[in-house]
């Protein structure tokens, strides 16, 4: 027996059946254990969920750097500074040669694609170019094309103009669409059609396609005027005025029909005034009153017989 024990002190020794009790340790695979039920009810199994997560962590860091990239504009300064290098190797705009120009001024070229004098011929803005030509009434369309070592190649193509268009005393030359291409001095008109009237250079293709329906009168047809937004007044060469009706189809069976009466009667040239067609049942026509004006002779069997519906109208 120790002395502690012989002086009735309090026993350190442990019973022999405690241990000391260690704090529960859980485990990993616990802790991650309803995590993984979860990605394996969608169908994920625990590999490929750690390889999906480092696919995305990857991805996301491609489009910092991608965004990086294009926030300094590191591309284009390359493309630059690669371009600037050949043109210092003698690739540089120094010659401008146009094609196809007739009606167009070659000083508005000259003008647009000047700017690009001096520039390395990789950086010339083709589309800019472009775009600056194509604003010009006359070009219908344009093409404009490096050719080494240092020239520009710009190919025109002109638009035709078909008629004249008169509207709040200005005169303007215009093509088959309608559009404009040039003011025209009265003294240096052309001989083409005079169209007259608000939006009437709107309706020249549909113009041309009704003077299809008289073939033999449209030589001498001078321009007609288009009245209202709504319909035609067509003027001859001879001063006489047909006044047609509302509507492409009315319109042409009105021309045709006049045609027709012209072909076997001769209308133009026997002192007319105006021939109104506008109601399809008949023809209203007036004649002059101008001392010394000249009177048709319907009973002059040189020009032909009169129409009977003409001469019910007379």
């Amino acid at each position: 027996m120790t002395a502690r024990i012989a002086r009735g002190g309090p026993s350190r020794a442990k019973p022999r059946g405690q241990r000391k009790q260690q704090p529960k340790r859980t485990s990993r695979s616990k802790a991650k254990a309803p995590q993984q039920s979860m990605l394996e009810s969608l169908g994920f199994s625990p590999g490929f969920a750690r390889r999906l997560g480092n696919w995305l962590l990857g991805g996301m860091t491609v489009a910092v750097v991608i965004a990086a990239v294009i926030a300094f504009r590191l591309p284009q300064l390359a493309g630059i500074a690669m371009g600037e290098g050949i043109g210092q190797a003698g690739f540089t705009v120094r010659r401008i040669e146009p094609k196809g120009l007739a009606r167009l001024d070659p000083m508005k070229v000259y003008e647009i694609v000047d700017s690009q004098r001096g520039i390395a011929m990789p950086l010339v803005d083709l589309r800019g170019v472009r775009e600056q030509l194509m604003a010009l009434g006359w070009v219908k369309e344009a093409r404009v094309s490096r050719r080494l070592p240092d020239t520009l190649v710009v190919d025109i193509v002109e638009r035709e103009p078909v008629a004249i268009w008169q509207s709040n005393q200005r005169l303007s030359l215009i093509d088959a669409d309608g559009v404009e291409l040039e003011r025209v001095r009265v003294e240096a008109m052309p001989d083409l059609l005079l169209l007259i009237g608000q939006g009437a250079q709107r309706q020249v293709a549909g113009f041309n396609a009704l003077l299809t329906q008289a073939p033999h009168l449209r030589p001498q047809i001078t321009g007609a005027t288009w009245v209202g937004g709504r319909r035609w007044d067509i003027r001859f060469q001879t001063g006489e005025t047909l006044a047609l009706p509302e509507g492409d189809a009315a319109a042409r069976r009105a021309l045709t029909r006049f045609a027709e009466m012209d072909r076997r009667s001769q209308m133009l040239g026997r002192g007319f005034v105006r021939f109104d067609m506008r109601d399809a049942r008949r023809m209203v026509v007036r004649v002059t009153r101008e001392p010394g004006g000249r009177v048709p002779d319907l009973t002059n069997p040189d020009p032909g017989p009169v129409p009977e519906d003409l001469a019910r109208t007379i």
